[in-house]
């Protein structure tokens, strides 16, 4: 390094002590430069950098509050969703209850009603059954009637004469005249 700097020095490129120029030693003069521009931008650029770091701190914070509070804001709406569904749960396991136990007071109703038609079906069909038969006995007593009556009716036209129809009339009306006469 010697024979570098003396060389620079018997060329002319050193000024000597007293006057002013420039330095052309790249390897002495940039640490000195380095360190003088690093100790300008430490000391002037100190307060922007604590401000930058500051204010990036204080984001960072106030994200993480936020983040904290929605953190715990959706805490309490997983507790209330929660506590929603065990709430419609047990209504649903009680309207599931209370429907089974409906539908079977609804079967025992329909199948008690049925009951009950049928048996008013049942009186309905042997009340008809007996009308019928009583009918039916009434007109096969009017037939009888009425055949009876003709068959005696036939046997007392071919049977009786003028005069036998004669007496038989008086005789009738004798009989209305003492019965006439009890009243």
């Amino acid at each position: 390094m010697k024979n570098i700097t003396d060389s620079f020095l018997s060329l002319g490129y050193w000024p000597s002590a007293g006057s002013f120029g420039f330095n052309t030693d790249i390897l002495a003069t940039n640490p000195i430069n380095l360190s003088v521009v690093l100790g300008v931008l430490v000391f002037f650029g100190k307060g922007v950098l604590s401000d930058l770091l500051d204010n990036r701190k204080q984001r960072i914070l106030k994200t993480i509050r936020n983040s904290e509070e929605l953190r715990e804001g959706a805490i309490e709406q997983l507790e209330k969703a929660r506590a929603r569904l065990r709430k419609v749960e047990t209504e649903a396991d009680r309207f599931r209850v209370n429907g089974y136990s409906e539908i079977e007071r609804e079967k025992l109703n329909l199948i008690n009603s049925i009951y009950t038609t049928l048996e008013q079906l049942e009186n309905y069909k042997n009340e008809t059954i007996h009308f019928e038969q009583q009918r039916a006995i009434n007109q096969v007593r009017q037939r009888v009637f009425q055949q009876a009556l003709q068959g005696a009716l036939g046997t007392l036209n071919s049977c009786l004469n003028n005069e036998l129809h004669l007496r038989t009339i008086s005789a009738n009306i004798g009989m209305f005249g003492e019965m006439k006469d009890i009243k």
